[in-house]
């Protein structure tokens, strides 16, 4: 059996990126492809069952639902940490993950096990992710983003972790590269690792659309009041946009696509954004959602309106800075609803990314 063990040297370089990428670009090189994140931070609750989402996009995506228990064994939920601190319990820790592995991998010819963090995530508790590919005896491919020195700086600082617990690193990827400066980038980090000793399998350009996220995650993360629109939440959002000035100022920033922030007593710039269409569809709206913030409720005259335009509104008792603030905070992850996105990230990997090099030294 073949396996991979996808690092990364921060948190949102791309870990699940590149796992979704290789499996959908593999799934017909395989007869069973299996997936495994033995420690997850972010967990949705999927028949009673505590999960890490990514393992729920994965399972979804897939089809892997009598394998769902097993493809996050140790959820990392709040006081975990503090509980193992007072009473630890490695050997049981490291127990649930092998005979998780030991299920999901059954009849599997290839296996995509997903680490949590950087190399050093887990120590805490005794399982960092350089102990965990340890344990389950895998290579290691670490990703990290954009840039030069900073990436190179980190992936030596994550390597010399993997390096202690006798990990071999497979090879790197660079992800989220500023398209203007890819060329550049792709041939310099590929020289500047060579002189490492470390492998570069791909450099992967920015993609702006993996960055939006949707309205209907507005309501799933957040505690804001849903006004009208709920069969619009599927909007995307490309960037966000706060009405807090003049309006003749604020509408040379409203783009197609982008969310508006304004306090709900801003009637003149609620109106005036609300007859902004775009270009080339005069029946479409430029902004897909609106959130409105502080105050009291909306007025029933305002909400009539809102019915009539076709993009979701919310309402966000807070002040407008703390708004802007959680809404700042989503943390925007491909979503098994998220079509288009999977569809670009298996044309990622498959164009800039070296799997026949992963194959054979995995």
């Amino acid at each position: 059996m073949k396996k991979v063990f996808i690092a990364a040297t921060q948190q949102n370089d791309g870990k699940t990126t590149l796992s979704l990428g290789l499996m959908l670009n593999l799934k017909d090189n395989f007869k069973s492809i299996g997936f495994i994140k033995p420690i997850g931070q972010r967990y949705l609750e999927e028949e009673g069952i505590k999960v890490d989402e990514d393992s729920v996009l994965i399972e979804e995506v897939f089809g892997l639902k009598e394998k769902l228990k097993d493809m996050n064994p140790v959820a990392v939920e709040r006081g975990f940490t503090e509980n193992y601190i007072l009473s630890p319990h490695k050997e049981s820790i490291t127990n649930y993950i092998l005979n998780s592995f030991s299920h999901i991998s059954k009849d599997c010819e290839f296996m995509v096990i997903e680490g949590t963090g950087h190399a050093g995530v887990g120590s805490v508790f005794d399982h960092s992710n350089a102990y965990v590919a340890k344990i389950l005896d895998a290579k290691v491919i670490l990703v990290s983003s954009g840039g030069l020195g900073r990436p190179i700086d980190e992936i030596i600082l994550n390597k010399a972790l993997f390096d202690k617990e006798n990990v071999e690193l497979l090879g790197v990827v660079i992800n989220k590269v500023l398209p203007e400066k890819y060329d550049k980038i792709d041939m310099l980090i590929r020289k500047g690792l060579m002189y490492k000793g470390i492998e570069v399998l791909g450099v992967i350009p920015y993609v702006k659309e993996l960055s939006f996220f949707s309205a209907g995650q507005i309501l799933e993360e957040t505690d804001f009041d849903l006004i009208t629109g709920k069969e619009f939440l599927d909007n995307k959002i490309s960037s966000i946009v706060i009405g807090a000035m003049k309006v003749k100022d604020a509408i040379g920033y409203i783009m197609d696509d982008c969310l508006l922030i304004t306090p709900v007593d801003r009637t003149d710039m609620i109106k005036s954004c609300l007859n902004l269409y775009r270009k080339n569809d005069r029946e479409k709206l430029k902004i897909n959602c609106l959130v409105l913030s502080g105050g009291s409720f909306p007025s029933k005259s305002l909400i009539k309106i809102f019915k009539d335009k076709h993009i979701p509104v919310f309402f966000s008792k807070r002040d407008t800075y703390s708004t802007i603030c959680i809404l700042n905070s989503i943390n925007v992850k491909i979503r098994p609803k998220d079509k288009e996105k999977i569809s670009l990230v298996e044309s990622l990997i498959k164009n800039y990314v070296d799997i026949k090099r992963i194959l054979k030294e995995s």
